[in-house]
């Protein structure tokens, strides 16, 4: 169990004694494989946890301005651009084991990500200070950052061509396919689909109007591959989910 201050948003100690940080992020594919030694180092080096309750934003910047990266620990965040006139176009949905801003920590241009809670959020800050330590101990580790900020624009590419590429009901499609690993053996066994988030921010995320998700939601339903029980959505038929968007 996490013991961590009830004030928002605020950092609070380095890390309670009932978390155990080193061991967290040795389970985090960017740190997996360092030594003991490296994960003490890094955990002692200026991390610490911050607690958002839901709707709150993602803080800007870094205690004393200096430059971090944060892992969700527990919960969700949404990841938002803002039109001139107000709109917003969600960009990212993080959850558990995923990171923010670890991208722009060597950009020496500002760039602000805007985020907002969309359950309560606990969060691991790591500072920039950490990262570059660990680089001058083992310069290897430079290479796992490229390979992780690879597989990040490769993330955001197949998003990109996904936009322009597929059409809305493969979009969706794609989307309930792609939260589940289906159990084996059989890849094409019934499963249930739990969304995380509301339906109007995966709209969003999708680049679909709330309306027309719905719309397909329906139309899947209606063609006995889905079953909708509020955020509960039953794959009823995986393959033929995967070959309906082909027709």
């Amino acid at each position: 169990m996490l013991l961590i201050s009830e004030v928002t948003p605020m950092f609070v100690s380095k890390h309670p004694a009932s978390f155990d940080l080193p061991r967290y992020l040795s389970l985090q594919p960017l740190f997996s494989g360092l030594g003991e030694a490296d994960l003490q180092r890094i955990a002692a080096d200026g991390c610490a946890l911050l607690r958002l309750v839901r709707g709150e934003p993602l803080p800007q910047g870094c205690p004393q301005g200096s430059e971090c990266f944060h892992i969700v620990v527990t919960g969700q965040l949404k990841l938002f651009a803002l039109a001139s006139n107000g709109g917003e176009k969600v960009m990212e949905l993080v959850g558990p084991g995923q990171s923010v801003g670890e991208t722009l920590m060597f950009n020496e241009q500002a760039h602000q990500v805007n985020g907002q809670a969309l359950t309560d959020v606990l969060l691991l800050r790591i500072p920039k200070a950490a990262i570059t330590a660990q680089i001058s101990r083992d310069p290897a580790f430079a290479l796992r950052l490229l390979d992780h900020a690879s597989q990040r624009i490769q993330s955001l590419q197949r998003d990109v061509e996904s936009y322009c590429l597929h059409s809305g009901v493969q979009r969706v499609a794609g989307f309930l396919l792609g939260r589940h690993a289906p159990p084996q053996p059989g890849a094409g066994l019934p499963h249930t689909v739990s969304l995380p988030v509301s339906k109007a921010t995966i709209a969003s995320r999708l680049s679909l109007t709330p309306e027309y998700f719905s719309r397909v939601l329906r139309e899947l339903e209606d063609e006995g591959l889905i079953a909708i029980s509020r955020r509960d959505i039953r794959i009823l038929r995986p393959q033929s989910l995967a070959s309906y968007t082909l027709q």
